[in-house]
């Protein structure tokens, strides 16, 4: 996906970056080529499928809901960022908290955050079970794990109108096996878009799960 073609395809999602959010994912890529010389952060290298593997697929998030209306968010696993450092970019009103359990990437993650000034957004070196109970209006996640192990990790932090937000591949087999936790933690599944990938067409799935 050229930049071209990323920023047409945002277009149809209803997002307009701004010439300088434009220059900050060039600056993102830079520095995740650079340091990804000396840390695995991505297997992901060549810009066109950056841009759509990581920074569009990230924003594909706003299928499901409007970012500006929310306030915070807690990315967890976000491994390079994907998709909150993308969606710090391109929402800057979003208060956000990246969570991973690898100090190497946390470190990237601060370096990001510096070179690319951005604000109200912090980074956290933990696991997401052991993350203290704070309100989130949204919670998100990136091929983390399994939606059983998902339901597990967070549901003591999804309150009454958190919305938890995992962005999935092919999902149908593991709907199925969640339902015992779904059903354990009081949990429903309101909103499910299937969807497949610009050019290389695989497929997506983005849930929207809610405390019943």
């Amino acid at each position: 996906m050229t930049k071209e073609e990323f920023l047409l395809e945002l277009e149809k999602m209803g997002i307009t970056p701004t010439p300088h959010q434009i220059n900050q994912l060039e600056e993102y890529y830079k520095l995740l080529i650079e340091w990804n010389n000396n840390i695995n952060l991505t297997r992901i290298t060549e810009e066109k499928d950056v841009y759509l593997k990581h920074f569009y697929d990230s924003l594909t998030i706003r299928k499901v809901v409007n970012l500006d209306k929310y306030s915070t968010l807690l990315d967890f696993g976000t491994g390079a960022g994907f998709p909150g450092m993308v969606l710090k970019i391109m929402y800057p009103n979003l208060k956000i908290t990246l969570v991973d359990s690898l100090q190497k990437r946390i470190n990237f993650l601060n370096e990001v955050i510096k070179k690319l000034d951005l604000k109200d957004i912090e980074t956290i070196h933990e696991r997401i079970e052991n993350i203290k109970d704070k309100h989130y209006d949204i919670i998100t996640t990136r091929a983390v794990a399994n939606l059983s192990k998902l339901l597990n990790y967070t549901n003591r932090i999804i309150d009454s109108t958190t919305l938890f937000i995992p962005l999935k591949a092919n999902i149908d087999k593991e709907i199925i096996e969640s339902q015992k936790e779904l059903k354990k933690y009081k949990l429903q599944i309101s909103k499910r878009e299937e969807f497949y990938l610009p050019k290389e067409n695989s497929i997506r799935n983005i849930l929207v799960i809610r405390r019943v």
